[in-house]
């Protein structure tokens, strides 16, 4: 049995400030994937006993960025999808294991008034190719901020929200898309009608006092494993960011 755990810290350093040390002891996953980190290499010095460490910065300062730490050692390590437009945020990593692969994802943000929506459309397609290019050799989990609320479940407010960043038509419909491709959404896997969890709250408006928020952090399986899930979690206890942590128990 493993436990998987992903967080976007929205800035590690800020998040070290606020005890992400203490809640990374304390849940002790076998894999342990970070999002938004906004660090350049050598900012920042983690001693993590016991766990391989694996980083992927953007190009870009303060900007995105990636890291998988995980007690056991891969088989190996790979960065970004291979293809140079969509690799230069430091987005992706994947790790390859004896009986799956592991990715972790840092999706872009469509952005005010969607001014990288067709950018993302593109990274959509290249990222599902990229996901069914691994399923075809192992099963795949996958997890991360997707930046994306698939259903109206998903939000506290889907009507207000209908054409912004996160619940677009067209970014709601590549979820369903992938997903349909034979991956599966192991929160509504075992919760399939569950109102009001949500993984992301804005800082404005006192946001998560109010519980307004958004489920966008995932763990995405492929369907071949449904069978070896054990339990989706999502940590709205846990401070220290914008977004919480998600968990993910499997037997693999």
């Amino acid at each position: 049995m493993k436990k998987f755990i992903s967080w976007n810290v929205n800035g590690l350093r800020a998040c070290v400030t606020k005890g992400f040390l203490d809640y990374f002891k304390e849940v002790d996953a076998d894999i342990f994937c970070i999002q938004e980190t906004k660090l350049q290499e050598g900012q920042i010095d983690l001693e993590l006993d016991g766990y391989y460490q694996y980083w992927n910065y953007a190009e870009k300062k303060g900007y995105s960025g990636t890291a998988l730490f995980t007690k056991q050692k891969p088989l190996s390590v790979t960065y970004g999808l291979g293809i140079e437009e969509h690799d230069k945020e430091g987005r992706v990593i994947t790790a390859e294991f004896e009986n799956f692969y592991f990715v972790t994802c840092y999706t872009p943000n469509s952005q005010n008034e969607l001014k990288r929506l067709e950018y993302r459309m593109e990274w959509e397609d290249a990222f599902r190719a990229y996901l069914l290019d691994l399923n075809s050799k192992k099963p795949v989990i996958m997890c991360g901020d997707l930046n994306v609320a698939h259903k109206e479940i998903d939000l506290k407010n889907p009507k207000t929200n209908r054409k912004n960043a996160g619940f677009t038509d067209e970014e709601r419909e590549k979820m369903t898309i992938l997903l349909d491709s034979g991956f599966t959404d192991t929160y509504r896997y075992f919760n399939p009608d569950k109102e009001g969890v949500y993984s992301w709250w804005s800082y404005r408006f006192k946001a998560r006092e109010k519980n307004a928020g958004w489920r966008i952090d995932y763990f995405i399986t492929s369907s071949s494993l449904d069978d070896k899930l054990r339990s989706a979690d999502i940590h709205t206890d846990i401070f220290g960011s914008d977004h919480c942590p998600v968990e993910l128990v499997a037997d693999v």
